[in-house]
């Protein structure tokens, strides 16, 4: 997984979000300001700063442009070499993917025992959304790991509260700190701190295995005091994910000086309750104000062929479905009966399956159907879920789950090394998911620098007309070439290079364009040449 992840670091040009957010962590470091990015808290940017740091790039602190110019201007326009500062700047999360990976097989292992232990971390290690987001100085990933290591320790709380407790609420306060997506988890993990705190307090006459029982106490008392001590533990938590919350805003500005450079949208109504109630810096419930606007946006999606505006409810468990490995699906399954179905893996079933249940709903009323990235908990959680199956004991049980977990790694090592725009094999392969899906799926800008090198290859001194939905800047790397849609089109010969998602979405003068135009190449199977 680490070879994977980094090579592709190495290959990838800047994703659309990456320079906002390598840029936001350069102006965190040097000016020591929350200025930029309000939308996202600094926690994941903080982590991304690390490698910016060691990176040592020259910021222009003279620089007043918005955040999307902000990235643009550092890694194109200050002298730095962008190549140099990408990679270091997605170094700490691809770190922080493969720690993540320990919680999976840490939190299998303490369920089914090692072998169990080590089929979730295959089935985490192979995955290919996790491997794509995993590898890029974003903040999906981090986000999602934070959660997942909230509900491990909060298990772990059933038989040492007073350690694992406060730790959960420091992981739940680092994932409310990297992405505010993150805030619908909330209940569910204090409910489950409280949960953990109830089964720890239990009698002396009730058992101490982890399975459940439906022994009461005889008397009143205890039950007062349990109630007491769980709401206790609920409330440890909630307090430890504000400090962690605050300490990330301090860490960036310890006056926590904040004007935004931008009017914040009014939230009224209900949302606009819940953010003037939030006990969190000024900076982050404008970020909150600002995330409500933009669910308000009429964004448009593209799911198996079909451009629409607004959102599509099931469109996230659809687009998992293509971009999920066929084996992968039968074991989550698979595995979260087996979390339901045995006795002695019942009690584990409300960390497991209740915050993956959550979040993905949360994630499916959004507006934005960008990507499986939104839903990257999933693979994390279900691959922990996936090692339980190993606790049915059925006779053909190890067979079909060791076929299943090749046919996954086979899937994914076919991919290599284009992880963001994988399908599996039952939606014609990474080659095909363009057909189906479009943005972070499949092209989220990541081969502007392939292209170049495709260009140079084969196209040498061809006329170039490009359409490229990235944050790269093409002349940077070399590729000479004219928007085809500012022209007429008869002006338009030689070669049409076009972003797939712009293919997805194209209308008027680029379908045209595009329907008249033969396909001879691709590259990353995510940009596709056209000859005219």
């Amino acid at each position: 997984m680490a070879v994977a992840m980094v090579t592709t670091a190495v290959q990838q040009t800047p994703t659309i979000d990456e320079p906002v957010y390598v840029g936001t962590a350069a102006d965190y470091l040097h000016e020591h300001r929350l200025r930029y990015n309000p939308e996202h808290p600094p926690l994941g940017k903080l982590v991304i700063a690390v490698g910016v740091g060691l990176a040592d790039p020259h910021v222009d602190g003279s620089f007043t442009g918005d955040q999307g110019r902000l990235g643009r201007h550092l890694l194109y326009e200050s002298g730095n070499d962008p190549w140099h500062l990408m990679r270091f700047a997605r170094l700490p999360v691809i770190v922080l993917t493969l720690l993540f990976g320990l919680i999976v097989f840490a939190f299998a292992r303490e369920l089914v025992g090692v072998v169990g232990g080590l089929l979730a971390l295959g089935l985490y290690a192979f995955s290919p959304d996790v491997i794509a987001h995993g590898s890029l100085a974003t903040l999906d990933v981090p986000a999602a790991g934070f959660v997942l290591t909230s509900a491990w320790l909060l298990w772990r709380a059933r038989r040492r509260p007073r350690l694992f407790v406060p730790a959960g609420g420091v992981a739940l306060g680092a994932a409310l700190a990297t992405k505010m997506s993150t805030l619908a988890a909330v209940p569910v993990l204090l409910g489950l701190a409280a949960l953990s705190v109830w089964r720890a307090a239990r009698p002396a006459s009730e058992p101490t295995t982890s399975e459940p029982t439906t022994s009461e106490p005889t008397t009143s008392e205890p039950i007062r005091r349990r109630l007491a001590r769980a709401l206790a533990g609920a409330g440890v938590v909630a307090l430890a994910a504000v400090a962690v919350v605050w300490a990330s805003y301090l860490v960036v500005d310890p006056r926590l000086r904040w004007s935004p450079p931008q009017p914040v949208p009014d939230v009224h109504g209900l949302r606009g309750l819940v953010v003037d109630l939030l006990p969190f810096p000024q900076a982050y419930r404008d970020g909150m104000r600002v995330q409500f606007a933009f669910e308000n946006y009429p964004w448009e999606g593209f799911l198996f062929g079909r451009l629409y505006t607004g959102s599509l409810w099931y469109y996230l468990p659809a687009a998992l479905l293509v971009k999920t490995p066929l084996g992968m699906l039968a074991l989550w399954a698979a595995g979260a009966v087996a979390v339901v179905a045995v006795r002695r893996l019942r009690p584990a079933a409300p960390y497991l399956l209740v915050p993956t249940a959550v979040l993905l709903a949360a994630a499916m009323t959004g507006s934005r159907d960008f990507g499986t990235r939104y839903a990257v908990f999933v693979p994390m959680f279900l691959a922990v879920a996936a090692g339980c199956v190993l606790a049915v004991r059925w006779r053909w049980a190890p067979v079909a789950v060791g076929a299943l977990a090749l046919f996954v790694a086979v899937s994914s090592v076919r991919t290599y090394p284009y992880y963001l725009p994988y399908s599996n094999e039952a939606f014609g392969g990474p080659e095909r998911t363009h057909l189906r899906l479009h943005d972070s799926n499949v092209d989220w800008g990541q081969d502007l620098g392939r292209l170049a090198d495709r260009l140079r290859e084969r196209y040498r001194g061809e006329r170039i007309w490009l359409v490229y939905k990235g944050s790269g800047v093409p002349s940077f790397y070399g590729i000479r070439a004219a928007d085809p849609r500012k022209v007429p089109a008869r002006e338009v010969r030689g070669l049409l290079v076009v972003s797939d998602s712009s293919v997805a979405k194209a209308t008027g003068r680029l379908a045209e364009l595009i329907d008249r135009s033969r396909p001879i190449d691709t590259v990353g199977n995510s940009i596709t040449i056209y000859r005219r």
